[in-house]
């Protein structure tokens, strides 16, 4: 008997950037559109280490989220002065989510709703995705072709649209992301990069995962 899906993910919601203070305080950048109700005293959160980090596999509780002019700046349980809280930097936050939940925003997806689609090219499938990494600068489809794995940028100059209810996504890549060239060919992360900035809109990027 196939086993029960469990109806809980996790979301990723904020980073830990940087030491602010004597108490412990630790500057977050959010990746939610939510703070006020995300960052709430007693508040959970999952982190996401190096598993070479003292913080591996462990969880941490907030006391309280302050903002300094316009910087949120969280004090968590476990961590009293700034020498504690040096040893979070580049943490990733992350909390559990029902699956149920879906993203306010009309062009914003859950990384649930993203695994499974068929990714479409000129009408044609290439691939699936298997996997989403989230990065600082940009986050990253995995997508599974009869050729490997491709890495996908998740920004509208490639990811053209999604479709949930359809199972697809289409994609408008650079010449070279999904099929072979000769090697003086081969896109390079720089012309890869280069191909995205040119291609972006002047503001906002429709195409990015949804925010907690």
């Amino acid at each position: 008997m196939a086993a029960t899906q469990s109806s809980k993910s996790q979301l990723r919601v904020g980073r830990l950037t940087k030491a602010h203070g004597l108490k412990g305080g630790i500057k977050v950048e959010m990746f939610t559109d939510d703070p006020d109700g995300r960052f709430t005293p007693g508040a959970v959160f999952t982190l996401q280490v190096p598993d070479s980090s003292a913080w591996h596999n462990k969880t941490i509780e907030l006391i309280e989220l302050k903002w300094y002019n316009s910087h949120a700046v969280a004090f968590f349980k476990d961590v009293p002065d700034r020498s504690v809280a040096e040893t979070l930097i580049k943490a990733i936050l992350w909390v559990d989510h029902d699956l149920a939940e879906l993203p306010e925003e009309e062009d914003a997806w859950f990384d649930h709703q993203l695994l499974g689609l068929s990714v479409l090219r000129d009408g044609t499938v290439v691939g699936t995705v298997t996997a989403i990494d989230h990065f600082p600068a940009q986050d990253l489809l995995t997508v599974k072709t009869d050729n490997g794995d491709v890495l996908v940028p998740f920004v509208k100059a490639i990811v053209a649209s999604v479709d949930v209810k359809a199972g697809t996504m289409t994609v408008t890549p650079p010449e070279g992301l999904f099929e072979e060239l000769p090697d003086e060919e081969q896109p390079t992360a720089e012309k890869l990069v280069e191909y995205v900035d040119d291609s972006a809109p002047d503001e906002g990027s429709p195409a990015a995962p949804s925010k907690g």
